[in-house]
């Protein structure tokens, strides 16, 4: 595949142009993703090594706030409201390649990319996420095609998930999480919630069975916020089934199956008026199939300075790393400070001193006007920013998640901005108490 590759300096189709940037093939930093990882690292890499000297790797034409994806799938926002063209959020001056990542060669300090152009570099930031994988359930992704059948993770997906909840008549709305490591794994069960309150608001709620089937042996990680849940789930009369793993839909019968991952081979049938599917996840094929991958295929970073394990001038961020905590954007926002650290020092060949203590946050929309805020480390231990037990439903939590952090994400982490351990402390900061 390398050998494919060629030179951006050599491409006719860039003489013609002034950009000084597009007549290089050379990068000091080179970022590789545009999602929220890699637009917060360009920025804060602009301010400390110039416009001219970064270069962001991005194929896709919209940049989306995705947490906003849990409201759009209960009909609180739109689809629209959580996009910007990715043009837009580059920061200025930053050279954007519109290509996808063909492949990653750290020995050569090279990227290829889908076009065959070759990019080198002197450091490389990789945030490339991770991958959604819907063709490992049998039956999808092509059961998209039928009503009664959504996902908040997808923006193709996601508007399917609100269509499914206004039609629901009766019987049951299931809802499911895999048993794969995820983004957000507080968003499968936050449209169940959702989606109960709207059955109530609708009057439809005594029809309906409510039915949560995860494949974890736990609600959720954190036993303080699993408690409050549990309480919740207890309190609205929603079932919740542990360890049980959607393997298959079967559309045109309403039909979802499930295994038991303590009882091999045993499976259960759904029928189902609404099915929620959260899809398996993994690494990102270009990772996986590079040296900078562990053995389960996530980019190999050390867990407190974000650092390559094997290779000192390549660095990670976000969903694509092998971080042991929860993958979120309030993680993004706590690793982009720690990795400008590490990186100022890197570059004055100095040893990094700042650790990421795997700070992490998932605000746990229980209705559409309250939120559990959780937030906590590595050791799932809780790091709560605000003076109040943030084990409670609170309706100032709902407004943060829903009207403020948007905000925030907009203007304060994609401009390198906003971030740090326990993000959220600079609303404290900013007087909103």
């Amino acid at each position: 595949m390398a050998a494919l590759c060629r030179s951006v300096g050599f491409r006719a189709s860039h003489l013609h142009t002034s950009s000084r940037a597009s007549a290089k093939q050379h990068y000091k930093m080179l970022v590789l993703g545009g999602g929220s990882g890699g637009i917060a690292m360009s920025a804060r890499m602009k301010r400390m090594l110039g416009a001219e000297n970064v270069a962001v790797v991005e194929p896709s034409e919209m940049h989306y706030y995705q947490p906003l994806w849990t409201l759009v799938g209960a009909g609180a926002k739109t689809v629209a409201s959580s996009g910007r063209p990715t043009s837009s959020v580059v920061p200025s001056g930053v050279k954007l390649v519109k290509s996808k990542v063909q492949e990653i060669n750290p020995d050569t300090n090279t990227v290829c990319t889908g076009d065959g152009t070759e990019i080198s570099y002197e450091y490389l930031i990789v945030a490339l996420g991770l991958q959604l994988h819907f063709e490992k359930i049998k039956g999808l992704p092509e059961g998209f095609e039928h009503p009664k059948i959504g996902s908040n993770y997808s923006v193709e997906t996601v508007d399917k998930t609100w269509t499914a909840l206004q039609n629901f008549k009766e019987g049951n709305a299931v809802f499911s999480f895999p048993n794969t490591p995820i983004k957000c794994a507080g968003a499968p069960q936050k449209i169940m919630y959702l989606a109960d309150a709207f059955l109530r608001k609708t009057g439809k709620r005594e029809k309906a069975n409510i039915i949560y089937n995860t494949s974890l042996p736990v609600l959720f990680g954190v036993k303080k916020y699993a408690d409050s849940l549990w309480d919740i789930v207890k309190q609205r009369d929603l079932k919740v089934n542990l360890r049980q793993n959607l393997i298959e839909v079967r559309p045109d019968k309403q039909e979802a199956v499930f295994e038991n991952l303590d009882k091999l081979g045993e499976t259960t049938v759904y029928e189902y008026d609404m099915l929620h599917v959260t899809p398996p996840m993994g690494p990102n094929s270009v990772i996986k199939a590079s040296p900078l991958a562990d053995e389960a295929g996530w980019l190999d970073v050390d867990k407190e300075n974000l650092q390559h394990k094997r290779y000192p001038n390549v660095f990670g961020i976000g969903d694509c790393t092998n971080l042991p905590t929860s993958k979120t954007a309030a993680a993004v926002a706590a690793q982009s400070a720690v990795l400008n650290r590490t990186i100022k020092k890197i570059l004055k060949n100095e040893k990094p001193d700042k650790k990421y203590d795997g700070y992490t946050s998932c605000p746990l929309v229980t209705s559409y006007n309250t939120v559990v805020l959780a937030e906590f480390d590595y050791n799932g231990q809780p790091l709560e920013t605000f003076p109040i037990d943030q084990g409670k439903e609170r309706r100032l939590m709902y407004h943060m998640k829903a009207d403020v952090m948007p905000h925030l994400y907009w203007h304060g982490l994609l401009k390198g901005v906003w971030g740090g351990p326990e993000p959220y402390r600079k609303l404290l900061h900013l007087g909103m108490k």
